[in-house]
């Protein structure tokens, strides 16, 4: 998971400079206390059954306009800062303008639709220095898509699509979860934000909407089981289970779960629920060459 100590954005520079005034503010403040208690502990402790008991302070106009006046005026700074960070920071909710990036929440796997038509799950790619506008939506429950490094937290509400800007100073690899409990594979609904210079993002795009070359050998038989055994009613764009155009080139499985390894791969088909307790992937019963051809033909999917 990123920290958003590292921000890599203009947006979360906002965020980190106004936690850092808060931090430096909190802890002048705990200073301050912390002198004091030490000061009265020392001055005013005990000295023994005949020492006389200090002057007692019943009120003071000055120290009263003191405490009342500092503590506004903090709030009153903190309060500036923090709107004007928000208003720099946050998109236009309502906007008309047609989003760069469409990211979609489901339990428990996150995908990203291109305009061109491309779909990116689990690793979602983005170019580098351009800011991006995105809509974050949900098809079940409420999520909460955040990148720590990259863009603030934005729940993702059924029925409410919400936006935000969101854009990587520098090519890299960003990680991203979500931050709003949403069921049992909560913790395991992990995604990587993958920023690359325009020209490499621009061919990986190009390649996404690019016919699969046409399965052959084991390949094909496991093509041909996929449609009979009915797996492509869930996994394809819109369904129930995530898109598996392109998951031989996926890093991770089951948004992080495991490493894509044939054995994490094979354990997805023959146990779904020992991949990833809770999901709605069925069990499905495959003989071994089934299962082989099956593996064979998601191995090709590049």
């Amino acid at each position: 998971m990123g920290s958003p100590f590292s921000p890599h954005s203009a947006q979360t520079h906002l965020i980190a400079a106004v936690f850092s005034v808060v931090l430096v503010i909190a802890g002048v403040i705990f200073l301050v206390v912390a002198a004091g208690v030490i000061y009265s502990s020392v001055r005013y402790r005990s000295r023994g059954v005949t020492a006389a008991e200090p002057r007692q302070v019943f009120g003071s106009r000055k120290l009263e306009i003191l405490w009342t006046v500092v503590p506004l005026a903090i709030v009153t700074g903190l309060f500036v800062i923090t709107v004007r960070a928000m208003v720099l920071i946050d998109a236009p909710q309502e906007s008309g303008q047609t989003p760069d990036l469409v990211i979609t929440g489901h339990q428990w796997w996150w995908d990203a639709r291109y305009p061109n038509g491309a779909l990116a799950t689990g690793d979602i790619h983005i170019p580098a220095a351009r800011r991006l506008l995105v809509r974050i939506e949900s098809t079940d429950v409420i999520h909460d898509f955040w990148v720590p490094e990259l863009a603030r937290k934005m729940d993702a509400v059924p029925g409410r699509p919400s936006y935000i800007w969101l854009e990587a100073d520098a090519p890299g690899t960003y990680s991203g979860a979500c931050s709003e409990f949403c069921g049992a594979q909560h913790a395991w609904m992990r995604f990587r934000m993958i920023a690359e210079p325009e020209a490499s993002f621009n061919a990986w795009l190009l390649r996404q909407i690019q016919p699969l070359a046409e399965p052959t050998g084991a390949a094909a038989e496991g093509a041909r089981l996929f449609r009979t055994k009915k797996c492509e009613d869930c996994h394809a764009l819109g369904k129930k289970g995530p898109d598996l155009t392109h998951v031989a080139t996926r890093e991770f499985l089951g948004a992080g779960i495991s490493r894509n390894t044939p054995e994490n791969l094979a354990l997805w088909l023959t146990n779904p629920q020992a991949a990833k307790p809770g999901n709605r992937m069925p069990d499905t019963p495959l003989t071994a060459n089934e299962r082989a051809a099956l593996l064979a033909y998601l191995e090709s999917l590049q």
